[in-house]
C-alpha cells in the first residue's frame, strides 16, 4: 500500500492512500474529509467544489464536497458545526485514524480508514466521542458527495406475496421540497434510482430497509457502500437508514446509524464498506431489466465473494 503526503486542489497537506486498484485522498488541513475516491489513475467520483478548495479556518461551515461525518437529526447548532480546522492522523496497524479537534458542541469526530491490500475496497469507521458533560441523543450520519452526471441505485428487499406476507418491510420518507413526479426518480420493484441532472431543483428521499446498500454509477465506474441495518433500532428522520439528496451540482449518497443516547465519555461508531468496480456498462435507470443486466452481482449480498 502507498501512503504519502501530496498536494490536492489547493491544499498542500493531503494523505494519499493507494493500492493496485484504488486511490483515496484525505486532506489534513480541514475535516476530516475524504476528498477523492478513484480507480487507480482514474477519475475522482466525489464532487469537490472548486470555489471552496484550498482554504480553511472559516467561521462558517463549508460544504467543500467529498465524504464527511455529520450528526443527525439535522440542526444548525450541531450538524453544521464548522469542520474547517486541521486534522491529526496516526497509523493503527493497517488502518489510518484521522482526528478532528474537539468541538464546542461537546463532540469529537474521527474517521478510521482501512484500505484492502489487494482489492478496490475500503472500510470506513465513523467515530464520535462525547467529550461534554451532558448526554445527547443523536445518530451518526455518513455523507458521500458524488460528482455530477451519474445515477444512484438502492436495491429493494425481495418482494413478498399476499396474503402470506402481511407486515411492511420498507418505508419511503419525503422532504417538503420533494415531488414524487420528479422525472429523475424511478421507483421500481427491485431498485430505486435517482439521476443527477444539471439545472434541476433539490430533491431528497429517505429509505428504511434491510438491504443496507446504496450505489452510484458514473461513466462506467460503480461505487457501492454497505452499512448495517438494525431492525429493532430507532433511526432519525422518521426511520431512515439511507438517504439520497441531489441538486443541480451533485448527488449525496448517505447512510445513517441508529439514534443513540451518547453519554459523557462514550464512543459511538458507524461503519461503511466501500467498493469500486470499473467498466460497468451504462443502463437506463428507469428500466429494471437493464439495471439487472448491468449490475449483478454487484448489489447482491448473497453473491458477494
Amino acid at each position: 500500500m502507498i501512503e504519502e503526503i501530496v498536494p490536492f486542489k489547493g491544499w498542500e497537506r493531503n494523505l494519499r492512500l493507494a493500492n493496485e486498484h484504488l486511490e483515496l485522498i484525505v486532506t489534513l488541513e480541514v475535516g476530516p474529509r475524504i476528498l477523492s475516491l478513484s480507480p487507480r489513475a482514474g477519475r475522482n467520483i466525489f464532487k469537490v467544489f472548486e470555489e471552496q478548495s484550498g482554504s480553511g479556518g472559516e467561521a462558517q461551515w463549508k460544504s467543500r464536497g467529498g465524504h464527511r461525518l455529520w450528526l443527525a437529526p439535522e440542526t444548525l447548532e450541531v450538524t453544521y458545526y464548522p469542520d474547517n480546522a486541521p486534522v491529526a492522523y496516526e497509523n493503527e496497524g493497517e488502518a489510518v485514524l484521522l482526528s478532528a479537534p474537539p468541538e464546542a458542541t461537546g463532540f469529537q469526530k474521527q474517521l478510521r480508514l482501512t484500505l484492502h491490500p489487494q482489492e478496490a475496497r475500503v472500510e470506513i469507521v465513523h467515530r464520535v466521542t462525547n467529550i461534554g458533560a451532558q448526554s445527547r441523543r443523536l445518530a451518526l450520519w455518513a455523507l458521500s458527495v458524488m460528482e455530477a452526471g451519474g445515477v444512484a441505485i438502492v436495491p429493494q428487499p425481495p418482494r413478498g406475496q399476499h396474503p402470506r406476507d402481511l407486515l411492511p418491510n420498507r418505508a419511503l420518507i419525503l422532504w417538503p421540497y420533494s415531488d414524487l413526479r420528479d422525472p429523475r426518480l424511478h421507483l421500481g420493484s427491485r431498485f430505486i434510482t435517482l439521476r443527477q441532472e444539471r439545472g434541476r431543483e433539490p430533491f431528497k428521499i429517505g429509505l428504511a430497509g434491510e438491504t443496507g446498500q446504496a450505489a452510484y454509477w458514473l461513466d462506467g465506474t460503480l461505487f457501492v457502500k454497505r452499512f448495517a441495518f438494525q431492525a429493532d433500532a430507532v433511526y432519525p428522520d422518521m426511520g431512515c437508514n439511507c438517504e439520497l439528496f441531489t441538486n443541480e451540482k451533485m448527488l449525496e449518497v448517505e447512510s445513517l446509524g441508529p439514534l443513540h443516547t451518547i453519554e459523557p465519555g462514550e464512543v459511538v461508531e458507524h461503519r461503511e464498506e466501500w467498493r469500486l468496480w470499473t467498466d460497468v456498462p451504462p443502463f437506463d435507470a428507469a428500466v429494471e431489466e437493464e439495471i439487472g443486466r448491468s449490475l449483478p452481482p454487484l448489489l447482491e449480498r448473497e453473491n458477494d465473494q
